[in-house]
């Protein structure tokens, strides 16, 4: 038996002697006791009468009788993850509610509460998941860039497995979400226990999960793994190297540390005549205080970074057809 959702996760009942009910508009789960361990907390008020409703997608609702569909719900568990996303919920902000729907691991595979490990979207630029342990980063996503989370360049294997996901942020929303394009087929994905992300399927025939894809965080993958003006690659000894036109501050201590220090410029600038090197198959660096301008192309990207004397990088917002939208990082 698998669980996807649980609704009392940090309240659990001390016996099997417990009861869901309606409470006027909202469902309770008491206790022995009769007292209240969990509740969907929905106000307002409704006329006619309320049903709750398991549907066939896993969605658990609460629902104006008389009305079906979007319109007539109260309430839904898709909007309260546990540690499992599946098919068609989205996971990120609700910019109406303000709500963040987010995923938080099991505290061990037999234990529902909350878990150490917490997988959110954060928008201190470009949007974009970061994965925390207790209090501390552990990893970012990097943004969306129209194709895959350029942290992430291994979804794109989801497709060979019949997946296809989509990244949505307009003015009511700002999520992510999955659906699977074969008919019939189940699946889900869960952040579990180790901080892990995990897609799986299930086998019909052997009546089991299977495992067809994980989130593996190679030591460059963790946050802020190197110092500015550095990158990590995985071939190299040591792993941080300082980007083109950058040295070590102190290249005796850089070497001796493995590559732990900071890197400074070989040449400051001089705001005339500057010049940019090309960075590929890199994940894009920490957006907060980046200028966005989805309306323009790279050309005119650059154009902008050139007559500003702040201006350090640019990139394309989305790849997709050869590029298009700019973003800026500046020093200021």
């Amino acid at each position: 038996r698998t669980y996807a959702w649980v609704a009392n996760r940090d309240n659990p009942l001390s016996s099997f002697a417990g009861s869901l009910r309606f409470s006027g508009i909202n469902l309770v789960l008491l206790n022995q006791s009769n007292i209240s361990v969990w509740s969907t907390n929905v106000t307002g008020a409704v006329r006619s009468a309320v049903v709750a409703e398991l549907l066939s997608n896993g969605n658990f609702v609460l629902r104006d009788s008389n009305t079906n569909g979007k319109d007539g719900l109260l309430w839904q568990s898709f909007d309260y993850p546990t540690d499992t996303l599946l098919p068609h919920m989205k996971l990120g902000l609700d910019l109406k509610t303000g709500h963040n729907r987010v995923l938080t691991s099991w505290k061990n595979s037999y234990d529902p509460s909350r878990g150490f490990y917490l997988f959110q979207l954060q928008i201190p630029g470009l949007p974009e998941f970061f994965l925390w342990k207790s209090d501390f980063l552990w990893f970012r996503s990097g943004p969306w860039d129209g194709i895959r989370f350029s942290g992430i360049p291994d979804m794109q294997q989801w497709l060979n497995f019949n997946f296809v996901y989509n990244f949505t942020e307009n003015k009511e929303e700002v999520a992510y979400t999955y659906r699977v394009t074969t008919p019939n087929t189940y699946s889900r994905l869960t952040l579990n226990s180790e901080g892990i992300l995990q897609l799986f399927t299930w086998l019909p025939e052997t009546l089991e999960w299977n495992m067809v894809w994980m989130s593996y965080l190679a030591a460059c993958d963790l946050y802020r793994v190197c110092s500015r003006y550095s990158y990590c690659d995985m071939n190299t000894s040591p792993r941080c190297n300082c980007i083109n036109g950058f040295g070590p501050k102190n290249p005796h201590k850089w070497l001796l540390e493995g590559g732990i220090g900071e890197c400074v410029r070989k040449t400051q600038l001089s705001c005339r005549g500057d010049k940019f090197v090309q960075l590929k198959n890199m994940k894009l660096p920490d957006s907060t205080g980046v200028i966005v301008d989805r309306r323009i192309e790279l050309k005119e990207c650059e154009g902008r970074c050139k007559i500003n004397c702040n201006c350090t990088a640019y990139a394309n917002t989305d790849i997709q057809n050869g590029g298009s939208g700019c973003v800026i990082w500046t020093s200021a």
